[in-house]
């Protein structure tokens, strides 16, 4: 049984690192558009936009990874990916009472630099400084994931409230259950950091785009 849960983290460890590189070669532009941009109708079409949006948007996604990653680290349950979700609700929530987050996109890019470089370098800091600038993140984060969801019914509304908060909380655990020390059965900062240096390289494309697409 020891075996096979080694087997398993070692799995784990090889695709969440696996990962970053097919964010890299895949086009920015392609995010973002769930449902082929059509709102969504019904509880059903509300929650597979939901589960998708995080997924399709590559830096997004890159960020969820760091999030995991960085609560792992730091051995913190799951407090920071938490604190991460609802803050991209709340950032959802401000996006449908209409008050502007002005270069949101810009700074979600800078957000998977920031998070990715603080794991490469090493950097030590505090769970609470990690929930900050995951909270900061995150309403941006779900200011942008508001974009697509403004004007639907309350019942794919909640559907996709629902699909964007579990999609986050479980890649982030599960990024974070692969780093953490006192549940991994292998080493694996090394790997944390490769694949950290993979989410600065999707920041930095995600920059790119934002300033010369």
């Amino acid at each position: 049984m020891n075996m096979n849960f080694r087997a398993s983290h070692r799995l784990g460890s090889k695709v969440l690192a696996l990962s970053i590189p097919a964010l890299l070669a895949a086009s920015p532009a392609s995010a973002h558009h769930m449902m082929d941009g059509e709102m969504p109708q019904t509880f059903v079409q509300g929650l597979l936009s939901g589960l998708g949006h995080p997924v399709i948007g590559f830096d997004h996604l890159a960020f969820i990874i760091a999030v995991g990653l960085a609560a792992g680290l730091v051995g913190r349950s799951l407090v920071l990916p938490a604190a991460f979700v609802l803050a991209t609700i709340a950032g959802v929530l401000v996006h449908m009472a209409a008050f502007d987050l002005p270069l949101a996109e810009l700074v979600i890019a800078l957000s998977v630099v920031i998070a990715g470089g603080l794991i490469v370098s090493e950097t030590e800091l505090p769970a609470g400084a990690w929930a900050v600038l995951f909270a900061i993140a995150g309403l941006f984060h779900g200011y942008a994931y508001g974009e697509s969801i403004i004007g639907a019914e309350p019942a794919p509304l909640y559907a996709y409230f629902i699909g964007f908060a579990v999609i986050q909380f479980a890649i982030a655990s599960l990024a974070m259950m692969l780093t953490n020390p006192k549940t991994a059965a292998v080493s694996t900062p090394l790997t944390a950091r490769l694949v950290a240096a993979g989410i600065v390289g999707v920041g930095f494309s995600a920059i790119g785009s934002q300033l010369f697409g």
